[in-house]
């Protein structure tokens, strides 16, 4: 199929694009890396009155350290993320995230700010980002607004982004501490959105004791999931595969997985806790080594 009719507007400025979005009354939709953009609109699944590409705004791309945060654009590609040496000292969880999003062609195009914006509850970047106890920054005409990714997603592929507000960056706070971090899928074929994944990441103080304790499942629940009470469990005492192994239980009450023509809710769940296990032992297997 081809795309219902649209104009396009090939930003120059960050207001240029607020600009548009302001008076677009909802018919208007921001074009980045454009990997789910595009199939959306040859099936016409999205019908917007204008598209506005951000990609010539000389503002929005980078990845930089700010304070401290990593900070990153919207339009960086996938696979500039991948390969700086920011994301990968910095923030491995991310880096280990992107590199099971899609494809090196799709990476090339595909950006963090985009899956943040698109929030498929399946996609690897904003469970990552979740994770990583990450924010958005959210520009209108009014202003700019800083929302935590907790606050962000608030059902399939729904978030507090408004109709008129663009995403301006995302904020990763970075630890100074020793921690690890894993991440498991399993998806239908490599390069697949997720049928279940998790991200877990593990801090340890100079005693051994856990200190900073997150893990988030993707896939089996509306948006991505962090399972708090999990945490809870971890945080403040020495943690072992035993340990973690205990806490486990308490992910099928944080969790409500659907059922689809890839996977029951029950598979889902199943899933869930394996893959939540291993990523957490491996978080915890990197945090001590970094120790040593």
């Amino acid at each position: 199929m081809k795309p219902a009719k649209f104009d396009y507007i090939l930003a120059e400025s960050v207001d240029q694009v607020v600009d548009a979005l302001d008076k677009g009354g909802g018919e208007t939709i921001v074009l980045a890396g454009g990997q789910t953009l595009m199939p959306m609109l040859a099936m016409r699944l999205a019908r917007p009155a204008v598209v506005v590409d951000i990609n010539k705004v000389a503002e929005l791309p980078g990845i930089a350290v700010a304070g401290d945060e990593l900070v990153i654009k919207p339009c960086p590609r996938q696979a500039e993320a991948l390969a700086s040496t920011l994301v990968q000292r910095r923030l491995p969880l991310l880096a280990k995230a992107i590199a099971f999003v899609g494809h090196q062609q799709t990476r090339n195009r595909g950006t963090v700010g985009g899956s943040l914006s698109h929030a498929d509850p399946a996609s690897e970047i904003p469970l990552a980002a979740l994770a990583l106890d990450a924010s958005v920054s959210l520009r209108s005409v009014t202003g700019t607004r800083r929302v935590l990714l907790k606050d962000y997603f608030l059902g399939p592929m729904m978030t507090a982004r408004a109709d008129n507000e663009v995403l301006l960056a995302v904020h990763f706070p970075l630890n100074s501490g020793p921690i690890g971090t894993g991440f498991h899928e399993v998806s239908e074929r490599r390069g697949d959105f997720a049928v279940v994944a998790a991200a877990a990441v593990i801090g340890l103080d100079g005693a051994g004791i856990c200190d900073a304790a997150t893990l988030a499942i993707g896939g089996a629940h509306g948006t991505p999931r962090r399972i708090g009470a999990l945490e809870d469990r971890l945080r403040g005492r020495k943690i072992d595969a035993g340990a973690i192994r205990s806490a486990l239980p308490v992910i099928a009450d944080a969790l409500q997985p659907g059922g689809d023509q890839h996977a029951d809710a029950a598979y889902r769940l199943r899933v869930a806790n394996v893959l939540a296990e291993r990523a957490l032992l491996d978080a915890l297997a990197e945090a001590v080594a970094s120790m040593i």
